[in-house]
């Protein structure tokens, strides 16, 4: 099923989340980007040290550059991506934006469950992927420059991990508006649910 431009007549508000307005989630959001960007960082260092990063100082500068220029190549790229998936699932025009803290791909299309899922996890599959690859063949003193991206991909990705996990226990019928750092779900019957996050 794709996406759709009306919201059914019979459908109601039945969950709400907005990171830059709720601050709890926006704070659950961040912690566990912060715990994932760890938990990937921390073993890895013990496989291939960090300190590789300074070995061939000839071409640190470059490195450092190359990793600044790839970090936000990929913060552009990611949200392409989301908006490439929303195209997929029938979505005629994706709203792209920066909040300062969140950059984001938005609709004013309503998505069912599963489209939507693909949606949100699209870029961090297929830049992990790619990442993947890469690590795999970068000399070791580059090792780094694509593991903090592929860090960056992961733990990035801390809210749409957050709203996969919430929706995959959200009933089947489900219909979900991303305006960009925020949405709402909509549902045949909305009834004692409604808790606005």
């Amino acid at each position: 099923m794709k996406a759709v431009s009306a919201l059914p007549a019979q459908y109601k508000e039945y969950y709400a989340v907005d990171l830059l307005k709720n601050k709890k989630t926006a704070l659950l959001v961040n912690a566990l980007a912060v715990l994932i960007g760890i938990a990937m960082a921390v073993p890895m260092h013990f496989i291939i040290p960090v300190t590789t990063l300074f070995d061939n100082p000839e071409d640190l500068l470059l490195r450092m550059l190359s990793l600044s220029g790839m970090l936000i190549a990929y913060m552009i790229l990611h949200e392409l991506v989301h908006g490439i998936a929303m195209k997929l699932c029938g979505t005629k025009k994706v709203k792209y934006g920066f909040t300062g803290l969140y950059a984001f791909a938005g609709s004013e299309d309503y998505y069912p469950k599963k489209p939507y899922i693909f949606i949100a996890l699209a870029p961090v599959v297929l830049w992990g992927i790619v990442l993947a690859i890469l690590n795999a063949f970068v000399p070791a003193h580059w090792f780094w420059i694509i593991y903090i991206v592929q860090i960056m991909n992961i733990s990035g990705a801390a809210g749409d991990f957050f709203v996969t996990i919430k929706f995959l226990k959200f009933p089947a019928d489900i219909l979900i508006r991303d305006h960009g750092v925020g949405m709402v779900v909509y549902a045949e019957d909305a009834t004692g649910k409604n808790d606005r996050t």
